[in-house]
C-alpha cells in the first residue's frame, strides 16, 4: 500500500500564510493591516511563531498581498467562466476590471488596504500589486504586445483600475451601478486614446519621428517570462 507523499516545505508555508490571512480578516476593519492585527490573527491561527516568520517574512506586507492575489486569482477564475468572445473588447477589458472589484466583498479591508499600501514604506508594493492585476487582465484578455505598449495598456488600466476602485468604496448606489457606469466611461476614454494612437502612425511627422529619435521605443520589448515577475523589463540592445 503506497504512502501518501508527504507536503513539501512550500505547502506547509502556504497553509500557515492561508491559516494566517483567514485570522487577520477579523481583524483588520478594526485594526487595519498593522502589526496589532497580525500580532492577533497569529494567536488566533494557532500558526507557530516561527513558522508564520518563515511564511511571512515581512509580517502583515505579506498577508495585504496575499489578500490582494486572492482577489486576482477569484477575479480570473470569473473571466474565464464568462462568455468574454461574445461581448465587444471594450466590454471584457470593462468586465475584467469589475469581476476584480466584485471579488472584493468587504469594502472595509479594502479602504483599509488603501491606507496600509498609500504610506510610503509600502507605496512600491502598493503599485506593484496594482499593475499585477492589469497585467492579468491583459493576459487573460490574450494581448500578445510584447513591445512598448505592453507597457503602456498596462499603465493606462492601472489608471482605470485605481480611479474605479475610488469610486466604488464610495459608491451606495444600487448592485454598484454608478460605479459601472463610471466604468465604461473610463475604458470609452482608454478606446478613444488606442484610436489616436492608431491615427498617429499614419501621420507623416510621427513617422519621421520614429525613423529619428523614437528608434529608442523600437528597443523597448515587455519583461521575459523567465525573468522575475518584479522587473520592469528592459531595453533590447538591437542596433
Amino acid at each position: 500500500m503506497s504512502q501518501k507523499p508527504q507536503k513539501t516545505e512550500e505547502n506547509h508555508l502556504a497553509e500557515a500564510r492561508e491559516r494566517l490571512l483567514e485570522a487577520i480578516l477579523v481583524q483588520v476593519p478594526f485594526d487595519g493591516w498593522s502589526a496589532q492585527s497580525f500580532d492577533a490573527a497569529l494567536a488566533d491561527s494557532g500558526v507557530d511563531a516561527e513558522l508564520a516568520r518563515l511564511a511571512c517574512p515581512r509580517g502583515v506586507v505579506d498577508l495585504a498581498l496575499a489578500y490582494h492575489r486572492a482577489g486576482d486569482d477569484e477575479m480570473l477564475a470569473r473571466m474565464e467562466g464568462a462568455d468574454l468572445a461574445a461581448m465587444r473588447y471594450s466590454a471584457r477589458v470593462a468586465a475584467g476590471v469589475r469581476f476584480r472589484l466584485e471579488a472584493a466583498a468587504d469594502k472595509e479591508i479594502v479602504r483599509r488596504g488603501m491606507v496600509f499600501f498609500a504610506m510610503p514604506a509600502h507605496a512600491s508594493d502598493g503599485a506593484a500589486a496594482i499593475w499585477g492585476t492589469c497585467d492579468k487582465i491583459w493576459n487573460a484578455l490574450g494581448d500578445t504586445s510584447r513591445d512598448v505598449n505592453w507597457y503602456s495598456k498596462r499603465a493606462i488600466l492601472s489608471g482605470v483600475y485605481s480611479s474605479t476602485l475610488l469610486f466604488w468604496l464610495g459608491d451606495d448606489s444600487e448592485d454598484h451601478q454608478e460605479t459601472w457606469q463610471f466604468l465604461d466611461r473610463r475604458i470609452e476614454n482608454v478606446m478613444q486614446f488606442e484610436k489616436l494612437k492608431g491615427s498617429l502612425r499614419k501621420n507623416p511627422l510621427f513617422q519621421g519621428f520614429m525613423r529619428g529619435p523614437g528608434r529608442l521605443l523600437d528597443k523597448i520589448e515587455a519583461p521575459e517570462a523567465r525573468l522575475r515577475n518584479d522587473l520592469p523589463g528592459y531595453v533590447h540592445p538591437k542596433s
